[in-house]
Parts: C-alpha cells; structure tokens; sequence
C-alpha cells in the first residue's frame, strides 16, 4: 500500500502510522494537503471505533528552500472526551449534532503553526465528527461532517476525521510476486486474465486535512506565477511522534507517556518506504527526517524491483534487463525534484539535497481535465508534481521504475513495449466517491451497511 502497515514497528502503532499524503492546487489561490492516518479501517470497528490518539504529535511540514527540513508545520493535537461514564456505548441515541448529548465519546483537537522558531495556534478545540456508525446512530451524516470544518486564524480551513481512503491499489496481485492481474491481458505470464481487485475498497482512514493560502507556505509569502521559478515549488510530509517511554500503571488502569518527542512515521511520496527502503532498515527511515534521506539514496539508484521485473516476467523487459546505470531519473523524480529542461515548461527542483518529499510547484494551476497518469500523462498538474486524489500512483511508480521514465536523462534509452502496458487495474472500480470542494476525500463507509470481513 502506499504507507499503509510499511515498516514492522508502525504496523503495531495504527493510530500514528501515516498512510498518505496529497497535496494540490485549490481555488483562490490556496493549497490543500491531505495526510491520512488508521490504516484499514472496517466501518463497523465498534463498539470502540477508530479515532486519533491523545499521545501523538501529528505534523504536516512543508520545506520552502530545499533543505529537506520543515521551514512550516502545522501541528496537531488531539484531546478524547467521555461525556457519561457509566454507558459501554460510543452514543446512547442519535448524533445529529457535533454537540449532542448522547454521543459519549468525542475528539477535539488544536491546530499550531511553527514557522521561524515562532507558534500560533490557528484554531483551538475543534470537534471532529463521529465515526459513521450508520443511519439510526449518525443520520445526515454529511451534514455532520460538513459542520467539522473549520476556519483558521489568519485564513484557511481545517478537518479531521473520518473519511473513506480515497487510496487504491490490488495488493492481492502486487504482492503475489507482481502478478499484475490486467497485465496478463497480454499473455505475458500463464494464468488467468481478471480486473484489479481494490483491496482497499470500502476501507475507512482518520484524515487530517487543511487548506490555506499558498502564501502562507512559500519562501517569501507570495503567490508564484512563473513555474520556471525556483521558489515556486515547496516540499510536503507527513510525520507522527511520540514521547520516548510508556510508563504503565496498572494501579490507575492506564499508561502515561513521557520523556522527550520522537518521530515514529513520515511519508512524502507514496510506496517510497514501502517499496524502495529494505525491510530492516524501514523503521529507521521512519525515525530520520527527510534531510538524511542520502543515507537511502542507493536503493533508489538501484531499485530492487527493476532487477525483479524482468525474473519474474522473463523475456518482457530485455531492455530494462541490460539498464545498468544508476536511475538518474527516479532519484531526480523521488529525492530531488525534476529539473529544467527535462519535460518543457515543467520543474519542480527543491536542490541538490535528496529528500523523499512530495514536490509541489505552486504555480502550476489545476486543470479541468486530469489525466490519472499525471506527467507520463502529459499533465503537469498530477504526480509526480504534488498529488492529487485520482493520480494513479501504483501504475505511474511501477511504469517509472520499468523504465517509462528514464528517456529523461537518458535519450538513446528505448522502454520496453510491456512498460505502457503495466497497470494496477483498479483506477476505474467503482465506490471512491470524492467530493467537488474541501476536504474533498470522501464521506467514511457506514458501518451499519459494510459489515466487518469474516
């Protein structure tokens, strides 16, 4: 998954394991980045159904001058409420509003923002909205999420809450040896031809989102307008922390957390820890900020599935088979931004630090017509510039690293016809409703409608 369970210490730590992260161009001049924390959630998770965690720092970060650290960040910080002690239940009667007396168990949380040493805090107690529990517990359960959004000091909005995972992907096929299920379409390898399976589907995540002006992010305050510009594109991550030590006190029926803060997860770009890091060293890259990210650099050089690709599919990619060289490209496209002069018109270069960020530039508005596919799609909207909902970012990152990408750096380099063939199959299944305005990821799945898996 894209971050989903990808690293053996976050998957035991849910509530602080970032699943994704997205980040895009909005209407007025605004950006709005998406961070997504629950992996897996199943909408009938009761009767202690998901939420936040008091004991994490949630961060959003963005890096303006491409040092790879966060020059703003906007802080999280969540506080769980018990209305009636004496009740087993998460609502003892209907919730139709945020403060309704009989739902029993509620989040609230703060929004600070860190830029040149200095903290505001730009919103205080905000409620979230409760889990979709289903049509007699949470009615009009829309409205109830449309009221969770909020207004920002000094412009902005701000949710967090539930939400339907707008990620998808067949994790069946990915991890059964890439047995890509559309790919057999072309009778490349010998079993049975099927769609993608979207294992996601009718998965829930608790989804903090903001939106704010882009001149609250950029380097100098301003809104850029020439996408050749160097400060027009800024760097975006995820991260969650922890206090070092758990102290458990069996006496008061709890634990108590302390000592200083730690960093437990991070995410830029999708599938990077997931796929590009080896497996016993996934849980120190969720410990280092990006800044440090040179340390991974060769993994990314020489990507482990490239050398996979062509045992696996034997005689399909002879032409990635005989690529030797460090990928340039995919070490431009994951830790450096992608140059001038590579794709015309289109940059979004932070430096010579390599971070594993989700580059953005900001002077590159949206367009009425995305394409899925994003750059390798000819839109320079769509990912690898930022992220945006729909970007089909399984097939963009298996097609890059089989080579769709490397004529960039390399002219003379020819991709194997298989490469346009790749796909995750899941793009078009149906059930990924989004929304036309802020927060714009979906409303949560019902538990009363989708029952947990057997």
């Amino acid at each position: 998954m894209s971050s989903h369970r990808e690293a053996p210490g976050i998957l035991k730590d849910p509530t602080a394991d970032n699943t994704d992260v997205y980040a895009f161009v909005t209407p007025n001049d605004t950006v709005t980045i998406i961070t997504n924390y629950v992996p897996s959630e199943a909408p009938s998770g009761g009767p202690n159904f998901y939420e936040f965690d008091d004991s994490v720092t949630y961060q959003i970060n963005i890096d303006n001058n491409g040092d790879g650290r966060p020059d703003v960040t906007y802080e999280f910080r969540f506080e769980t409420v018990n209305t009636n002690p004496n009740t087993f239940l998460y609502n003892t009667g209907p919730i139709d509003t945020l403060d309704s007396p009989n739902w029993n168990h509620r989040q609230r949380y703060t929004v600070t923002r860190i830029a040149g040493g200095r903290r505001k805090t730009l919103a205080r107690r905000v409620p979230c909205p409760p889990c979709n529990i289903g049509p007699r517990s949470t009615p009009n359960y829309s409205d109830l999420a449309d009221a969770a959004v909020a207004g920002l000091d000094g412009g902005g909005r701000v949710f967090c809450g539930q939400r339907a995972d707008a990620f998808f992907v067949d994790l069946g096929s990915v991890f059964d040896l890439a047995t890509l299920r559309p790919f057999q379409s072309l009778h490349l390898i010998p079993t049975a031809n099927a769609d993608g399976v979207d294992s996601l589907a009718q998965a829930n995540v608790h989804t903090i989102a903001i939106e704010v002006p882009i001149a609250h992010v950029t380097r100098r305050g301003q809104v850029p307008t020439d996408p050749m510009d160097s400060k027009s594109t800024i760097g975006v991550w995820g991260a969650a922390y922890r206090q070092k030590a758990r102290v458990h006190d069996y006496r008061n029926y709890g634990s108590r957390n302390v000592g200083p803060w730690t960093q437990v997860s991070r995410l830029g770009n999708p599938l990077f820890n997931e796929v590009i890091v080896p497996l016993v060293q996934k849980d120190r890259w969720n410990s280092v900020g990006p800044n440090r990210d040179s340390e991974f650099a060769g993994f990314v050089a020489q990507p482990e599935l490239a050398r996979l690709l062509p045992v696996l599919y034997p005689g399909v990619f002879p032409n990635l088979a005989a690529l030797t060289a460090d990928r340039a490209d995919l070490l431009a496209v994951l830790l450096t931004g992608i140059p001038a002069g590579l794709i015309d018109g289109f940059q979004n270069f932070t430096g010579t630090t390599q971070a594993d960020e989700l580059r953005l530039n900001l002077a590159i508005p949206p367009t009425s017509r995305p394409n899925r596919l994003g750059l390798l799609g000819g839109d320079l909207a769509g990912f690898p510039n930022g992220r945006r909902l729909t970007d089909d970012v399984v097939t963009i990152e298996l097609r890059a690293v089989a080579g769709a990408t490397y004529p960039l750096v390399d002219p003379t380099f020819t991709p194997d016809d298989a490469v346009s063939a790749i796909e995750d199959g899941t793009f078009n299944n149906p059930g990924r409703d989004l929304l036309d305005q802020f927060p714009y990821i979906g409303l949560p799945y019902s538990g009363y409608d989708v029952p947990a898996a057997s």
